[in-house]
C-alpha cells in the first residue's frame, strides 16, 4: 500500500513526528484534543480502528491487556473490559507507580463499561499495583507517532512507553512472547529508517488502522529490562518507582550505575552541596546560581505557548542538543541552553535552526554576555539577550 507522507533522507525520529503532526492537522484528520503536536494524535477513526483489536487471535486469548491511556486507546479499553479480561493502565508519567488495574463495579453494564473506559473512569476505578504484585501480561496496546509495516516505533519523544515495556520486563510481567499492538491513523504508518532505532526502542507485532490491519513480523529483539547506563539522575528523581526497581536490580547483583553517575563533582551553592554537571541526558529547568564563566549559552524563541518543557526537552534530546542546564521562560516562549565550550553551542545552533515547533518556526542563536567576563543566571532579561535585541 502506497504510504500518504514520504521521507526525506537523513531524517530523524524528530523530523518524522513533525512531518506526521503536520500532515494531519493541515488535513484535518485528527480530533481534540488539538493540535496534535507533542502527542499521542487522537486520529479520526481511532474507534474503528481499536474495533480491529478483537479480530486479532492473541487478543481474543489473553487474559490480561495492558493498554495506554491515551484518547485514540480508550475503545480499546472498552472492549478490553466488554470482554470481561483484566485492563491494565500505566499511571500518567509514572510518577506514583507502574500501572492500575481498573475495577469496574460488580455487574457493570456496556455504559459504566464505558465511562471506566474514559481517563476520569481511570482514576475512579482503579486499583494500584506495585512492583511485587505476580502480574503476566499477555498482550500490550501502546499509542505512536509514527510506525513502520516492519514495526518500528516511533512515540511522542518523551520515552514512557519504552520504559513501562523494560520495568515490566523487569518484574518479570512480560516475556518475548508477549505480543505488542498499536492503533494508529493510516497515515502515520511510514518506511521509518531502521537506524533510528535504539536498544530501548519498543517495536510492535500488530498495527491496527481505520482499513486493515498489519501483522509485522517483527523479529528485531524487544527491550530486555532498564538499561541503567542510559538513565539520569534527574529521570530517577522524576519516577520515583525507578529507584525501588534500582533497589532490587542491586539486590540481584545488577550494574545499576546511572549515566556518568560516578563521575559527576560537586559544587557549593548557597552554603549547600548540589550536583555541578549532571549526565547530558539531565536537563535542569530551573536557573543555576553558581558561577558560569566556562559555559556558551543559546537563546531560542518563538517557543510556542502549549510548548511543555518535557516536550522541549525531548525536541533537544532528539537533535542531539541537550545541554548542561536549562533555564525555561515559557511565559516569554523562550529557553536559555548552556554548553561546555562555543563549538559545541554553534553547532546545536545550525541543528536547532529552522525547526517547527507547533506551527511555529523557532529563534534560535548564541546570546550574549552583557555583564563583562560573566554570565548571570538571576534574572535573565538583565544578564542573557539575544544578540540583535
Amino acid at each position: 500500500m502506497e504510504h500518504a507522507l514520504t521521507l526525506s533522507a537523513g531524517c530523524n525520529k524528530w523530523d518524522i513526528r513533525q512531518k506526521v503532526w503536520d500532515y494531519m492537522e493541515h488535513n484535518n484528520l485528527a480530533d481534540f484534543p488539538r493540535p496534535v503536536h507533542h502527542r499521542i494524535p487522537n486520529f479520526k477513526g481511532a474507534a474503528r480502528a481499536c474495533e480491529r483489536l478483537t479480530t486479532v487471535q492473541e487478543f481474543q486469548s489473553a487474559e490480561t491487556v495492558k493498554i495506554n491511556p491515551d484518547a485514540p486507546q480508550k475503545k480499546a479499553r472498552f472492549l478490553t473490559l466488554d470482554a470481561r479480561k483484566t485492563l491494565l493502565v500505566p499511571t500518567p508519567r509514572l510518577r506514583t507507580g507502574l500501572f492500575n488495574r481498573i475495577t469496574p463495579p460488580p455487574g457493570a453494564g456496556k455504559e459504566v463499561l464505558r465511562i471506566c473506559s474514559t481517563s476520569q473512569g481511570v482514576k475512579d476505578f482503579s486499583v494500584p499495583l506495585g512492583l511485587d504484585a505476580a502480574v503476566r501480561v499477555d498482550l500490550v496496546v501502546v499509542g505512536s507517532v509514527a510506525v513502520s509495516e516492519k514495526g518500528w516505533r516511533i512515540g511522542k519523544g518523551e520515552g514512557f512507553a519504552d520504559m513501562e515495556y523494560a520495568m515490566m520486563v523487569a518484574m518479570g510481567a512480560v516475556t518475548d512472547e508477549t505480543v505488542v499492538v498499536t492503533v494508529v491513523h493510516d497515515c502515520q504508518v511510514l518506511n521509518i529508517p531502521e537506524e533510528l532505532l535504539e536498544d530501548y526502542d519498543l517495536t510492535v507485532d500488530y498495527i491496527l488502522t481505520p482499513t486493515r490491519v498489519i501483522k509485522t513480523g517483527c523479529t528485531r529483539p524487544k527491550p530486555r529490562g532498564i538499561i541503567w547506563s542510559k538513565i539520569s539522575r534527574d529521570v530517577m528523581d522524576k519516577i520515583p518507582i525507578l529507584k525501588k526497581l534500582q533497589d532490587r536490580e542491586r539486590r540481584d547483583g545488577k550494574d545499576v550505575t546511572l549515566k556518568n553517575e560516578c563521575d559527576a563533582p560537586t559544587r557549593q551553592t548557597g552554603g549547600s552541596t548540589a550536583a555541578a554537571h549532571r549526565s547530558a541526558q539531565n536537563i535542569k529547568s530551573k536557573p543555576g546560581s553558581t558561577d558560569q564563566k566556562d559555559v556558551t549559552t543559546v537563546y531560542v524563541g518563538n517557543i510556542p505557548p502549549a510548548t511543555r518543557v518535557s516536550e522541549f526537552k525531548g525536541v533537544l534530546r532528539e537533535r542531539g542538543a541537550t545541554p548542561l542546564h536549562l533555564t525555561w521562560q515559557g511565559a516569554q516562549y523562550r529557553a536559555f541552553l548552556d554548553y561546555a565550550d562555543p563549538c559545541q553551542a554553534e553547532a546545536v545552533v545550525s541543528s536547532l535552526e529552522g525547526l517547527n515547533l507547533g506551527g511555529q518556526v523557532i529563534r534560535v542563536e548564541l546570546a550574549r554576555t552583557q555583564r563583562s567576563g560573566r554570565q548571570v543566571f538571576g534574572d535573565r532579561k538583565d544578564s542573557l539577550t539575544p544578540t540583535d535585541k
